[in-house]
């Protein structure tokens, strides 16, 4: 402190009189060796050190069988595809607060290190106060709106709910927890624009320090509307830092091409450069510089995707190109569209990709896969990856974060914020029935596993003995193998049960108290197998969902005169309203397939159990099996922009062996919500 007696005699005046401290203050309170500090309100030295271990979704590498070629590349891969030994590529759904810390302070550090650590982060973080990240779906040529989830609303949007402060203290924690997972060597790149770029450059100062400041990058784009008022804005910051002195740099070259500046037959001279000539004319080879002109992606481009904040290749080729070398290990923690990942495995990198939103993933998983098949059709290496989220981990530490209580109360407590969550009313005396909402009971499933088939029939009889005939099941997860007919089989016995996600968002208190909380229908998918001696092909016969986003006849009583579409009840559905006031509706999902925008199948389920490293209590890393399995992605069809068709019937799969087999399909919706199934063959 650099505080006289007469200073301290006045700031006990002030706390007694509670009144504010001046902020001249704050320095004199906090001063230390620095002249100048960086300080805002909310600001928090720790960051979140828990480790939570990861959840293993999907193992995806090319599947499609290829011919082994003997001497190259493939002989690490197995018959079909999957990588042995060596590095797998990970893409993480969730916060990326706990994926960056689990990923600091857990088993998987030492898998990062094995590599030689994290040598380059990109991130592109939000900078739009009040963005909105929601998406378009086009459907039989009309564009229906899937908006943001609340949580992804709250962690992003609302993370501007007190301001500038909120997006720091964000920011900050984020920025301090990659600094400890890049290696000595490392650097990293923020992108960021004019509405955030000064505050970053000061938190970046922070955090690395002014001298590991390397540069700061203008990436010049074509793109906006005109401007009246103010230069049109034309250009993103791109800020670069080491984390110290060593670090990677490659020096990038460019061509520049000769232009006419006064009139035809006049050329400037590029004496004494490195000169060339191609399909756009002369040109001489330059030394990139601070200052990047690289198209943005354009809607008509082949790269574009329906993502809001995509970035082009050519932007992340030149940073990965220059700040890393082939074999390093590179890091998106706001990956979005995936642009990072695409371009690192392209360049024979490794990575790990993270972010908050399920389309993110589901995007960049669909990019991956194409860039797999593009690398393997031109006789390159590539690496297979794997998505991995924290699941029941990241749900359980939220509710220690809620409470710190004994058991009993910390379900009970749970219980209560589902039922809140749902608008349901509490109810006691039952065994398997906790609440109700007009007129239908309501069970709440258990927060770390799946709701079982088992549960189902002790809800079942519960209902039956006390003449209860409407229950929804509220659940997480439900047990792989439900299947519509089960639910039927019970509703013709007397009961009729729903089943009903409980979606992540329930664990913001603003996103309950505002009653924005969606709870959806669990989807159902149907297929028909066929088997000729040891081999067998799946062919997707139906997909049900009755995912609900939007209330039509709420929307029609607020709407104007024009057209609306919107998702209701498992339909997509274009509502135009003329000036009349006469409301029409036309159905956009005709047909089951509409919904379907991926399909995979593991043909043989339960061969590869999931395990997890955790920590024991001496601190030592020990290996758990979790229950489940892995989904090995050994088959897949999906639509992109240049083939949206799909395929619905698998390619045929030969076992080696007669056995029982269990065959598990995941669809991917339009939406990007997975459903799945399992299915028992009789192999003979």
């Amino acid at each position: 402190m650099n505080l006289n007696d007469t200073d301290k005699n006045r700031i006990i005046e002030l706390i007694k009189a509670g009144e504010k401290l001046p902020k001249e203050y704050i320095y004199k309170l906090f001063a230390d060796e620095e002249d100048v500090f960086l300080f805002w309100n909310g600001r928090k030295e720790d960051v979140t050190n828990i480790a939570l271990p990861f959840h293993s979704i999907e193992h995806i590498d090319e599947p499609r069988k290829e011919e082994k070629k003997a001497g190259d590349m493939f002989e690490m891969f197995d018959t079909r595809g999957r990588q042995l030994k060596g590095w797998t590529n990970k893409l993480i759904w969730g916060d990326n607060k706990l994926i960056l810390s689990s990923l600091a302070n857990g088993p998987m550090r030492e898998e990062i290190e094995k590599e030689g650590g994290i040598k380059l982060i990109y991130i592109d973080p939000p900078f739009a106060v009040g963005a909105d990240f929601g998406f378009n779906i086009e459907i039989g040529g009309e564009k229906a709106e899937k908006k943001q989830s609340i949580i992804e609303e709250i962690a992003y949007r609302d993370t501007w709910g007190k301001g500038i402060s909120s997006y720091l203290s964000m920011m900050y924690e984020r920025i301090k927890l990659m600094h400890q997972l890049l290696s000595k060597d490392g650097a990293i790149l923020v992108h960021s624009d004019f509405r955030v770029n000064s505050y970053l450059k000061l938190l970046l100062d922070d955090i690395f320090g002014v001298n590991n400041f390397i540069n700061e990058i203008i990436w010049h784009y074509r793109t906006g509307n005109l401007a009246n008022k103010i230069y049109q804005r034309r250009h993103d910051n791109i800020l670069y830092y080491s984390k110290s002195e060593k670090y990677t740099f490659t020096p990038q070259e460019v061509k520049e091409y000769y232009f006419c500046l006064y009139g035809p037959g006049f050329k400037s001279s590029f004496e004494g450069r490195k000169q060339g000539k191609d399909e756009h004319g002369d040109f001489r080879i330059s030394q990139v510089d601070d200052v990047w002109n690289i198209s943005a992606v354009f809607t008509l481009s082949n790269e574009h995707l329906p993502y809001p904040t995509q970035k082009p290749e050519a932007l992340l080729e030149r940073i990965i190109k220059a700040s890393s070398n082939e074999g390093d290990l590179i890091a998106d923690f706001f990956c979005g569209s995936g642009t990072t990942a695409a371009v690192a495995e392209k360049l024979g990198r490794k990575w790990i990709a993270a972010d908050l939103g399920r389309f993110a993933i589901h995007t960049t998983r669909k990019r991956l896969i194409g860039v797999q098949r593009e690398l393997q059709k031109n006789g390159k290496d590539f690496r297979a990856f794997e998505i991995l989220n924290l699941g029941k981990y990241e749900r359980q530490f939220f509710m220690d974060d809620l409470t710190n209580g004994k058991r009993k109360a910390k379900e009970d407590l749970y219980v209560d914020l589902i039922l809140e969550a749902y608008k349901a009313k509490r109810i006691d005396g039952h065994s398997t029935l906790h609440g109700q909402k007009a007129g239908r009971f309501v069970h709440v499933g258990p927060l770390d596993v799946p709701v079982t088939q088992s549960r189902l029939v002790d809800i079942f009889e519960e209902c039956r003995k006390n003449l209860y005939t409407q229950v929804d099941v509220l659940g997480f997860e439900f047990e792989m193998g439900l299947t519509p007919q089960f639910i039927q089989e019970l509703k013709e016995k007397g009961v009729s049960i729903t089943l009903k996600y409980i979606p992540r968002d329930v664990f913001d208190k603003r996103a309950v108290e505002k009653g924005q909380v969606k709870f959806f229908d669990v989807a159902y998918l149907n297929t028909k197998e066929k088997i000729n001696g040891k081999s067998i092909t799946i062919e997707l016969t139906d997909f049900v969902t009755h995912y609900t986003q939007d209330d039509i006849e709420e929307l029609q009583q607020s709407m104007r005169a024009g057209s609306k579409v919107v998702i209701e009840d498992g339909q997509i559905v274009k509502v135009v309203k003329d000036k009349n006031g006469i409301i029409t509706r036309t159905v956009l999902t005709e047909n089951w397939y509409d919904w379907i925008d991926y399909w995979a199948i593991d043909f043989n389920y339960e061969d590869k159990k999931e395990i997890i490293k955790v920590h024991n209590e001496k601190g030592e890393v020990e290996e758990k099996w979790t229950g489940n399995y892995l989904f090995e992605n050994e088959w897949q069809s999906f639509r992109t922009k240049k083939n949206p068709t799909l395929e619905f019937t698998s390619i045929a799969y030969e076992y080696k062996k007669a056995g029982k087999y269990k065959v598990m399909v995941k669809v991917v919706d339009i939406l990007g919500i997975d459903t799945s199934k399992i299915i028992e063959v009789n192999i003979k």
